[in-house]
């Protein structure tokens, strides 16, 4: 059974520190500590009187005085990994721990999980061709030779480039490595730790090269586990839970995440709030408890990115001047089904190209597969549409010769709306409202990703108030807008009343509006 040797890097909170050692091992893992030489010595005899009776606890043998994006954040986790391998020699898999992280599983399903695949868990993507850094310098990161700390010294930092880039210094990286980058938090079987110190002591230029490097705790590890372990046995993935926000800060956890953590598909959790009492409490433990199970939904980073995007509404990149200046056409009429359930839309779409002349294109700005005709490869994607809206729409109006046409958008999309209804144009709207039961709700949150195939129901009932808020909110910005010729039918209404709305949008004879008022099952889900 796999028997787990933490590697902990930590520079404060010794309470903290020896809750989680004791808690850790009291299941039979291990753990190896390394206590950054910067924090104060009274913290760190504190920390050894209480933990140095555990015999499934050791200490790196050198405390190194550790900096953000320095090479000691690397030395002190192998000095952490040396101690680890020498004291515990039961253990099969090391896992690299920092103070924040708490455990969101058992330790029986962490132990289940790690036996279940013979893998290693690290990120390691390609450092070049991937988008793993998003801001800053990439390839200085490795040509040239860093001795200042970025934080520290930043000017000083960014002068040494520019010396290096002056006088010719850029370096060549050890011809046999494909530089990789990801997480700092892995997990490696210990065959894999093992060669990795083998290959260090016969290769001390590796050492050399990544000791000037900068942020090598992104490089380090992720680099040589491809060097030396074959692809099928790598996952390339942290078994740690973390998230960022869109200025590059961890996500911190509080109190009232405890369920939401529970459902990821990860053993460990960072980062924890200090002030989350509470949340330590019940993960504290949740680790040496037993019979747990735990219903995977893995909807943490969606629900993240779609509650942060609630703030954002409205927002896109600013259209280019020649879209701004270009006009579908003033003597052309562009008529605008908005509805958030799209089977019901394309059912009316459906009808009005069977009792009208008056051509159809369903969902193109949402669908890739949107049914349209060759327009030259400004119709290939979403986003080629999407940017060059106005002139997909003018080569649309010509390819069907017709000066009215109706499309069909999500009601989320306040952007485009706007852009049409600001137009030379005529663009008339008909709003769908429809009713929205829980079936529905829970299939549009899958399907947005903000829940999984294996999302508990007690997880998706705390989630339809969020996504029925949001649907709400969607129409109340339509309407909020005051756009003008803006009609609406709505699922609530009788037959006549939706009629006279839909015969006054697509201007037509009362006949033919109340034929398509009466779709047959036309709000049915």
């Amino acid at each position: 059974m796999a028997t787990i040797a933490y590697i902990l890097l930590c520079h404060k909170d010794p309470e903290a520190i020896i809750d989680q050692a004791n808690r850790l091992t009291a299941t039979g893992d291990f753990m190896s500590i390394h206590f950054d030489g910067n924090a104060s010595p009274a913290a760190y005899r504190q920390i050894r009187t209480a933990l140095d009776p555990n015999p499934r606890v050791t200490f790196a043998r050198k405390r190194l005085r550790c900096g953000w994006g320095e090479w000691s954040l690397v030395d002190a986790t192998l000095q952490a990994v040396e101690a680890a391998l020498e004291a515990f020699p039961r253990a099969t898999h090391l896992y690299m721990l920092s103070g924040d992280c708490m455990p969101i599983k058992t330790a029986t399903y962490a132990h289940d999980f790690l036996d279940s695949a013979e893998k290693d868990y690290i990120e390691s993507f390609d450092f070049f061709d991937s988008d793993w850094i998003k801001t800053g310098i990439k390839e200085e990161r490795l040509i040239y030779r860093h001795y200042l700390n970025e934080r520290k010294h930043k000017w000083m930092f960014y002068q040494s480039i520019l010396l290096q880039k002056k006088l010719g210094l850029a370096r060549e990286i050890p011809e046999d490595l494909q530089i990789q980058i990801g997480s700092q938090w892995w997990c490696l079987r210990r065959q894999t730790v093992e060669a990795i110190m083998d290959f260090l002591a016969r290769r001390r230029d590796v050492i050399r090269f990544f000791r000037t490097t900068w942020i090598p705790d992104e490089t380090f590890f992720q680099t040589l586990v491809r060097h030396l372990v074959p692809d099928v046995e790598i996952e390339t993935r942290t078994l740690t839970f973390l998230m960022f926000s869109d200025y590059g800060m961890p996500v911190v956890f509080y109190n009232d995440h405890y369920d939401l953590l529970l459902g990821q598909e990860f053993l460990f959790a960072r980062k924890i709030s200090p002030e989350a009492l509470e949340l330590k409490t019940r993960l504290g433990a949740l680790y040496s408890a037993t019979g747990t199970e735990f219903q995977i939904s893995n909807e943490g980073q969606s629900l993240f990115k779609f509650l942060t995007g609630r703030g954002r509404i409205g927002r896109r990149f600013a259209p280019r001047f020649w879209e701004n200046e270009a006009s579908l056409g003033r003597e052309r009429e562009l008529l605008i089904v908005i509805c958030k359930k799209w089977h019901v839309a394309k059912r009316l779409a459906k009808q009005i190209r069977e009792l009208t002349d008056i051509p159809t294109v369903e969902y193109l700005f949402h669908e890739e597969n949107a049914a349209m005709p060759d327009l030259g490869g400004i119709q290939n994607t979403l986003a080629k549409r999407t940017r060059h809206r106005r002139s997909l729409m003018r080569m649309l109006f010509d390819y069907y010769k017709s000066n009215r046409m109706v499309i069909c958008l999500d009601s989320a999309s306040l952007d485009l709306l706007q852009d049409f209804c600001s137009d030379r144009s005529v663009t008339t709207l008909l709003e769908i409202d429809c009713e929205f039961d829980d079936d529905y709700l829970k299939g549009h949150a899958r399907r947005v990703g903000l829940a999984g195939a294996r999302t508990g129901e007690d997880a998706l009932q705390r989630l339809l108030p969020t996504v029925r808020n949001a649907i709400a909110m969607e129409h109340d910005q339509i309407r909020d807008a005051e756009f003008p010729n803006l009609y609406r039918i709505r699922q609530s209404a009788t037959v006549e009343q939706n009629a006279r709305a839909m015969g006054r949008f697509l201007a037509v004879s009362d006949d033919v509006a109340h034929e398509l008022a009466n779709t047959p099952h036309l709000f049915a889900d």
